[in-house]
């Protein structure tokens, strides 16, 4: 077989984990797909929709459980793309936004094959809603700002410049972020963040199960680890955790 593609892949976000926050788009990509490589947190339900003889492929990436590599994901595009296939790498939450599907394009543009993208719901913003939380609130907020958790503001690795992300007055959304929450808030705290700023954390928001905890910047890691939250959640800092939507 010629080296070049004739195929195609499809980044396809699935949303926040609800199977009806998939866009029509995406739904579409599924039903005409030949492959689908998929994560745990993309609402799996929607794998229901695939055309008899579809190839499924888990390749979710489980915290402390099975995993595959990033580098097996882009080869698995590739190889089937290139085999003929309209292969989608279905996603939970948008591709782009700390999903690695700006990665995934890079490999499959680099062997040839060509790349479509269908933003999905990003749970940065669907989890505060669902929970009831703005990210902007005329006369509270004119700016949020989405940061990875993943690793703390004392962390050497960490690109994110929390000084000014704890004096900026706009919402902070914190994603991946529950291992490390004491030590975020701790930090913005240090670095300016009144300790009694509203805070809130969302774990599960689009499924089952989901939580809210509310409190502040200095009390929220407390309640979150008594409450025993896990991923995925997120976690909300600024005045608009305080307006309580969903209690009026």
């Amino acid at each position: 077989m010629s080296e070049a593609a004739t195929g195609r892949v499809i980044l396809v976000g699935g949303g926040p984990g609800d199977p009806d926050l998939l866009t029509i788009g995406g739904l579409k990509a599924l039903r005409r797909a030949d492959v689908v490589l998929y994560d745990h947190l993309a609402p799996l339900a929607c794998l229901d929709e695939v055309r008899p003889g579809t190839v499924l492929i888990d390749v979710g990436k489980i915290p402390r459980g099975p995993q595959t590599t990033q580098e097996d994901i882009n080869a698995l595009l590739v190889e089937h793309a290139r085999a003929g296939a309209t292969v989608v790498r279905f996603k939970g939450g948008d591709a782009f936004v700390f999903g690695r599907g700006s990665e995934e394009w890079q490999a499959c543009a680099t062997a040839g094959v060509p790349v479509e993208v269908i933003p999905g719901v990003s749970s940065a913003i669907a989890g505060p809603e669902l929970a009831g939380i703005p990210l902007t609130h005329r006369g509270l907020s004119q700016s949020f700002t989405v940061v990875s958790g993943h690793v703390g503001p004392d962390h050497p690795g960490s690109l994110v410049d929390w000084t000014a992300l704890a004096t900026s007055g706009g919402t902070i959304v914190i994603l991946m972020g529950v291992a490390n929450l004491a030590e975020i808030c701790a930090g913005l705290i240090a670095r300016g963040l009144p300790e009694d700023t509203p805070a809130a954390i969302v774990a599960r928001a689009a499924m089952p199960g989901s939580q809210v905890i509310t409190g502040t910047a200095g009390t929220l890691p407390a309640l979150a680890a008594e409450a025993g939250v896990e991923p995925p959640a997120l976690t909300v800092i600024g005045a608009v955790a305080g307006l309580g939507l969903l209690g009026h």
